[in-house]
């Protein structure tokens, strides 16, 4: 199951092979840790009437040790009412059957690994305070939160728990001090310094950040204003509690999560939020279980959605698929502190540059261009070198295009012939931070570059300078106020309405630990979950800190948001649902909302499965008679998958083919107090191929004189269970899939003998087009004949073969020698290098490792569709495998 966070945007799938199958690592891919298991049980009221004494824990370790079980305890959980158990090390992954039978457990999931949080980082470092700054920050303006705090709600009296790098609680803008009575005013570090997810925790009391990611999501909920930014937290006056649970480099695991969250309850937290997650499409992991429970409970917990929107769509993380959690979304700030560049010898206003501090470049430096045009696609790239004549580049300030390379070989290129300092200018591609290593380079805007280049061609002599004060300025970003690129696209694999709603977060400043830096600008739903935090404690403060309120909080937000466009272009239809949730958060309008409704949103699930009659409640809080109006507006259709049911890529199409939407009536008066139940016919879409999975969505908007309320739905217009879950072309890897790749990393042709000594030993190769619920191999005898579901494709059979069809026999019917591996709940893979597939690497044991014989054998692939019966063996794709030998 994938587990990562990243930003980088991802090209379109070529019809050639886009990865290389040398690049494949020939190990157990799963991100999972092998052997580990946390294992739930029942709370000490449904075992009261056992015989046994002890608690939970000593009756479920002498019931393994009873059925002879090995395994060693990592945790334990106690926390009657969420969540009860344990985290296991397995000496035999087989017994994972025979726990689950055992009386008194409830469940048993695989820890899985997150990686850490990626956000973008623009720039870090120390500048004096700029009179150009605005004294409200813009997210502020964009959310309603500078109204709120000018009535003084500011999260006063409200505790909220930080799962994630830690805090530096010395930097003054978050109190300067860590303890009772600061605004840091606990927590705990479960992990250690050391702590890389590979290895054993050391836990202190002392949440003290060495990364910089939980500081920066500190400062966004309650940074004190008054500092060099102008800038202050949405709740400033919140009481804050820091759970670290990443070392100072890797990542971290389910286990570490969930004991953060029920020790963040433990702790009388009335928010818990998470900027962190992995991307596996299902509601079924144990922390999203764990969270969902709190939530429901009436604390509210706010998780990030994720940063793969390059990704395409059905790509949710978890924790924040929990079902009751608010999983949030980003929106890109309307305005970004950059600075500028100061241009003589040419009439020309400031440039301005993407970094939020000074280049820190002294003096004048004349300009000098690597083209002499601005149309070089490939400029300073290796395919297109710096000429032999190019002068010591030293002394100047280098101007490069963007475009064909990345920016640190074009920058490498460039440093060989002296360049200390170099601006490049955009393509057309986008304004934005840009990765540069150690290189010193910025990115300047495509309209700016192009106007120095051609004035250097025709002969203009250039300086330029780097104002070191003064020169920070506000830019007004194109794209602010719309859905991030990077923003996750939901929905979950199981149809749940994910994202739940957004905040800003792209191009955020904040806190950042003085060591570092003091402050930085960095993007990613990671910026926009604390957003959400904060913005629940003025809720909280406002209306008070009980359940109700608490479990309200995801629906009042999500009615009261402001729906976003697909662009700034006028009559363009909003952005799909699918990835901006409910729209962009708005606290005041929340807090002041005389009209609420009973749902948030509408689930309308698949064809198959189609829920086209809903209903919701509208009520008039206020203290006077409304008129109320509906009305539909629909979003753009998201269509999915491409022509080879392969996601399809950011900028995910879309179409204007939108559902039909009618209510029972759509005129209503309500007195004070009143409420009227809306009854709503959703007709799906036609018109899109059912194949492209088109997920449709929209808005039903209910006004009356002075406000505007609404509810979302989302569906797909297809059945589910219609969807190929395993990749059987050749696409990918140029290679057929799925595979098994012998001891050289090569497909396997043709029957091998495997010793399994060192090297010797194949590997499952396999990609998931499509999330499953239920994946597992088993070894069959080489003798096995039936036909799969999975068959070499005509025109690929030169590529690598399937066993050759047979008539007779279905997997159902075929004898099974002993499992070899069983997953539950897969996420679908990406087109990344470390999650672009899956690989096991099989060894001469089964899975209860039990030595298997020498001989000849295959293995088979099945994996459940989406929405399938696993009791119908038409619900699963099929694979057979080549044959293989042992000679162990």
């Amino acid at each position: 199951m994938k587990a990562a966070l990243s930003l980088a945007l991802i090209s379109a799938l070529s019809a050639s092979a886009t990865k290389s199958i040398s690049d494949i690592k020939r190990v157990t891919n799963l991100a999972t840790v092998p052997n580990k298991f946390i294992v739930e049980v029942s709370a000490p009221a449904a075992l009261a009437s056992k015989r046994e004494l002890g608690t939970p824990h000593e009756q479920l370790y002498r019931s393994l040790k009873a059925r002879k079980i090995s395994f060693d305890v990592e945790n334990e959980y106690d926390s009657p009412g969420l969540f009860v158990g344990a985290a296991l090390t397995l000496a035999d992954t087989q017994a994972v059957s025979k726990i689950l039978e055992t009386e008194g457990v409830v469940a048993i999931r695989p820890i899985r690994t997150y990686a850490r949080p990626k956000p973008v980082l623009i720039k870090a470092g120390i500048s004096p305070k700029d009179a150009g700054l605005p004294d409200a920050e813009s997210t502020h303006v964009m959310t309603g939160v500078d109204k709120l705090h000018a009535k003084g709600i500011t999260g006063k009296g409200v505790k909220i728990g930080i799962i994630d790098s830690g805090i530096d609680y010395s930097h003054p803008s978050l109190g300067g001090k860590f303890g009772s009575g600061n605004k840091i005013a606990g927590g705990f570090d479960f992990v250690g310094d050391g702590y890389t997810g590979g290895n054993a925790p050391t836990p202190d009391e002392d949440p003290m950040d060495c990364g910089g990611h939980g500081t920066h999501v500190a400062g966004i909920v309650g940074a004190n204003p008054g500092n060099e930014f102008n800038i202050s937290g949405v709740a400033p006056d919140a009481t804050i509690f820091g759970y670290r649970i990443f070392g100072c480099e890797g990542s971290t695991n389910d286990d570490v999560i969930v004991d953060a969250l029920l020790r963040g309850v433990k702790d009388g937290m009335n928010i818990l939020t998470l900027s962190l997650g992995g991307s596996d499409g299902w509601t079924e992991g144990t922390g999203s279980v764990v969270s969902s429970r709190i939530a429901a409970t009436g604390r509210i917990v706010t998780i990030a959605a994720g940063n793969e929107g390059a990704s395409g769509s059905w790509y949710t993380a978890s924790p924040g698929n929990g079902i009751d959690v608010i999983s949030v979304a980003s929106v890109d700030n309307v305005v970004i502190p950059l600075q500028t560049i100061q241009v003589t010898g040419v009439t020309h206003a400031p440039i301005v540059y993407y970094a939020t501090f000074p280049l820190p470049v002294n003096g004048t430096l004349p300009l000098y261009a690597t083209s002499k045009t601005s149309d070089v696609a490939d400029d300073a790239c290796n395919s297109n070198p710096l000429p032999a004549d190019t002068p010591d580049l030293s002394g100047f300030v280098v101007l490069v295009r963007r475009g064909t390379c990345n920016f640190t070989e074009k920058l490498a290129n460039v440093a060989a012939h002296g360049a200390k300092v170099v601006l490049i200018y955009d393509n057309g591609r986008g304004f934005a931070g840009i990765s540069v290593g150690d290189y010193t380079a910025v990115l300047i805007q495509t309209e700016d570059g192009n106007f120095l280049a051609e004035q250097l061609a025709s002969g203009a002599k250039i300086s330029v300078s780097f104002p070191q004060t003064g020169g920070t300025v506000n830019f007004d970003d194109p794209k602010g106020g719309l859905v991030s690129d990077f923003s996750t696209f939901g929905p979950t694999n199981d149809m749940y309405f994910k994202p739940a709603l957004a905040a800003p977060g792209g191009n955020i400043m904040s806190t950042y630990p003085l060591a570092k830096g003091k402050w930085a600008l960095l993007s990613g739903t990671s910026m926009a979950t604390p957003f959400v935090a904060g913005s629940s404690a003025l809720l909280l403060q406002f209306k008070g800190k009980n359940a109700a309120v608490g479990r309200s909080a995801r629906t009042l937000f999500q009615s009261t948001a402001a729906t976003v466009s697909s662009s700034k272009t006028d009559n363009d239809p909003l952005q799909p649902a699918s990835q901006q949730g409910a729209g962009l958060i708005q606290v005041y309008d929340a807090l002041y909302a005389t009209t609420t409704l009973s749902k948030g949103e509408l689930l309308l699930n698949d064809t198959a499965h189609f829920a086209g009659k809903q209903k919701f409640t509208v009520t008039n809080n206020g203290k006077k008679a409304k008129s109320y109006s509906l009305k539909h507006v629909a979003a753009a259709t998201a269509l999915t998958l491409d022509k080879n049911s392969f996601p399809a890529l950011y900028p995910v199409p879309v179409s204007a083919n939108v559902a039909q939407v009618s209510f029972n009536a759509d005129k209503f008066k309500l007195q004070p107090g009143q409420s009227h139940e809306v009854a709503v016919t959703v007709k799906a879409p036609t018109g899109d191929e059912a194949a492209s999975l088109p997920v449709y969505s929209g808005y039903i908007y209910v006004s009356s004189a002075n406000e505007i309320v609404h509810t979302s739905y989302l569906g797909v217009a297809a059945a589910l269970k219609n969807t190929k879950v395993v990749d059987n072309t050749d696409i990918f890897f140029g290679v057929q899939l799925p595979t098994i790749l012998d001891s050289t990393g090569n497909p396997q042709k043709g029957a091998v003998n495997y010793t399994f000594v060192g090297d010797n030993a194949p590997t499952l190769l396999w990609r998931q087009l499509f999330g499953t619920p239920a994946l597992r191999f088993d070894l069959v005898d080489a003798a096995t004949k039936f036909t799969p579901t999975l068959k070499t494709r005509a025109k690929d059979s030169h590529v690598i073969s399937f066993t050759q069809k047979h008539n007779g026999g279905t997997f159902a019917k075929v004898p099974i020698l002993g499992p070899l591996l069983e997953l539950q709940y897969l996420s679908r893979n990406d087109e990344q290098q470390e999650t672009a597939q899956y690989t096991v690497a099989l060894t001469n044991t089964f899975a209860n490792g039990t030595v298997i014989p020498n001989g000849t054998y295959k293995v088979l692939l099945r994996a459940l569709k989406v929405t399938g019966n696993p009791t119908n063996e038409d619900d699963w794709e099929s694979w057979l495998s080549p044959i293989f030998g042992i000679a162990a």
